[in-house]
C-alpha cells in the first residue's frame, strides 16, 4: 500500500504541474463546470418551485442530494474521468503496451495515471453548498453524517468498477466509442433521486448498473433514519464490483493484440 500510495503521490505532483502550465485552461474548467453545477441547480429549484416533494423528496432533501452528487462526482472527475475516458485512444496508439510493461498491477497504472488538479475546484464547491444545503436541513442528526465515511467510498468504488469494465471492452474490440456514450447516458440516471423512478428501474441503477449509490443512497442516510439493509447491500455490492473489474480485465488483456503485434 505504501508503494502504491508513493506513485499516487507522484502522479498528483505530475498532473499538478501540467495544470498549472495552462492557467487559462484552468480557469476555463472552473467557469464551464461552475455554468454546470448551476444548471443543475437551477432545473430542481424550478420543479420545486411548482410543488413541495417529488416521490417524498422536498428541495432541502433535493439540495442535500446535490450536494453529495457534486462532491462525489468532482472526487471521479479529478482521479479516474480522464484516465478511462481515454483508455481507448491508447489502445489505438499502441500506448497500452507501455503500461502493461512497468512493473505494476495494470488497472491501477491505467486508473489513476493522470490526475486532474484543475478539478480540485469543483469539490471545493461541492463541499461549499453541501455546507450550505446540510444548514438549511430542518431536521438534521449530526450523526447520520458519519454514514457518509461508508456510502461515498461504496459509491466512488462501484461507480469505477461500471465504468472501468465499459472502458475496459475497449481492450476487446479496440474501438468502443459508442459505449463511453451509451455510459454518459447512463450515468445521467445517478443525478436524480432513485426515488422518483419506478420500482424495477430502480432495482437497475441499484444493482446492475449502480449510479445510484454514487448519491442517492448516502443522501437517504443523511435525510433520514439509516436502512441497515441498504449499508450492508452497498458495502457487499461494491467488494463484488471491484472483484468482477479486476476480473474483467484480466479477461479482456487475454484478447489484447499490442501495437507491436
Amino acid at each position: 500500500m505504501r508503494k502504491y500510495l508513493r506513485i499516487y503521490l507522484s502522479f498528483f505532483r505530475t498532473g499538478f504541474i501540467a495544470d498549472i502550465e495552462y492557467r487559462a485552461n484552468f480557469l476555463f474548467r472552473v467557469i464551464t463546470d461552475t455554468v454546470w453545477y448551476s444548471a443543475q441547480i437551477i432545473g430542481f429549484e424550478v420543479i420545486f418551485s411548482h410543488t413541495k416533494s417529488v416521490a417524498g423528496w422536498d428541495i432541502e432533501k433535493t439540495r442535500v442530494f446535490l450536494g453529495l452528487l457534486f462532491m462525489v462526482d468532482a472526487i471521479y472527475m479529478i482521479a479516474l474521468s480522464d484516465n478511462l475516458d481515454k483508455l481507448s485512444d491508447r489502445v489505438r496508439k499502441g500506448d497500452l503496451d507501455l503500461l502493461l510493461l512497468k512493473p505494476i498491477n495494470s488497472q491501477f497504472m491505467i486508473s489513476f495515471q493522470r490526475v486532474s488538479t484543475s478539478l480540485i475546484s469543483n469539490f471545493i464547491i461541492g463541499i461549499i453548498y453541501f455546507g450550505m444545503a446540510l444548514y438549511h436541513l430542518p431536521d438534521l442528526n449530526p450523526f447520520r453524517l458519519l454514514w457518509l465515511l461508508l456510502l461515498i467510498p461504496c459509491g466512488l468504488g462501484s461507480l469505477y468498477s461500471f465504468r472501468f469494465m465499459i472502458a475496459a471492452t475497449s481492450v476487446i474490440f479496440t474501438k468502443a466509442d459508442n459505449m463511453q456514450f451509451v455510459w454518459h447516458q447512463v450515468y445521467r440516471l445517478g443525478m436524480r433521486p432513485d426515488q422518483i423512478y419506478s420500482r424495477w428501474l430502480r432495482l437497475i441503477i441499484l444493482s446492475v448498473i449502480p449510479v445510484a449509490m454514487v448519491a442517492s443512497v448516502p443522501a437517504r442516510f443523511v435525510v433520514g433514519p439509516p436502512d441497515w439493509g441498504l449499508a450492508v447491500w452497498s458495502l457487499v455490492w461494491t467488494g463484488c464490483c471491484l472483484w468482477a473489474s479486476t476480473k474483467y480485465w484480466k479477461m479482456a488483456l487475454r484478447y489484447y493484440s499490442s501495437a507491436s503485434s
